[in-house]
C-alpha cells in the first residue's frame, strides 16, 4: 500500500481526521467521523427506475442500506466489470448510505492550517462535492461533502 505523508502537526494544532479512499484514481477524504462502516464487496440488488447514481440497496445487519455509486454521482466511467468495489457506510437524516469506492486506504490526521479551499481547476461536478483539499506528498487529497453526495434530489 502507498503511504500518504501529510505533513507534520504539533500537538497545538487543530486538526482533522479522514478516512482516505480512491475514486478512479483519485485520492478522497471523508471525515472519520460521519463513517459508521467500512465493507468489502457486497452483493447489491438494484433498484428499479432508481436514477443512474443509485447503484441499488444491501443489507447491514438486517437494515436495508442504499448504495450510492460515487463515481457516477462525481460524472466518471463506470469501474470495470467485475472490479472488487468497497462500501463507505455513512448515517443521513437517521437512514444509512454505503458509498461505493474503488478503495479504502487509511486513516490520515491532517492539521486545519493546510487546508485549501477547492482549486479553480477542479471540475465543477468535483467542486460540487468537495469542500476543499489537502496537498500531499505529490498527490490532491479532495475532501468530499458526504452531505452533499448524499443530496440526490439535487443534480450539477
Amino acid at each position: 500500500m502507498n503511504t500518504l505523508e501529510p505533513t507534520s502537526a504539533t500537538l497545538d494544532d487543530a486538526a482533522q481526521t479522514y478516512v482516505t479512499l480512491s475514486v478512479a484514481g483519485q485520492i478522497c477524504g471523508v471525515p472519520v467521523l460521519g463513517v459508521r462502516d467500512i465493507l468489502s464487496e457486497q452483493a447489491i440488488t438494484r433498484i428499479p427506475l432508481a436514477k443512474p447514481e443509485i447503484a441499488g440497496s444491501l443489507n447491514l445487519r438486517g437494515r436495508i442500506v442504499t448504495a450510492i455509486d460515487v463515481r457516477r454521482r462525481l460524472d466518471l466511467p463506470a469501474a470495470d466489470a467485475g472490479a472488487a468495489r468497497m462500501s463507505v457506510v455513512a448515517e443521513q437524516n437517521g437512514e444509512l448510505y454505503a458509498l461505493l469506492v474503488d478503495a479504502v486506504a487509511e486513516v490520515l490526521t491532517l492539521p486545519d492550517r493546510d487546508f485549501e479551499r477547492n482549486p479553480p481547476t477542479l471540475p465543477p461536478v468535483w467542486a460540487a462535492h468537495s469542500k476543499g483539499v489537502y496537498r500531499l506528498a505529490g498527490q490532491l487529497l479532495v475532501v468530499l461533502d458526504v452531505a452533499s453526495l448524499l443530496a440526490l434530489g439535487e443534480t450539477v
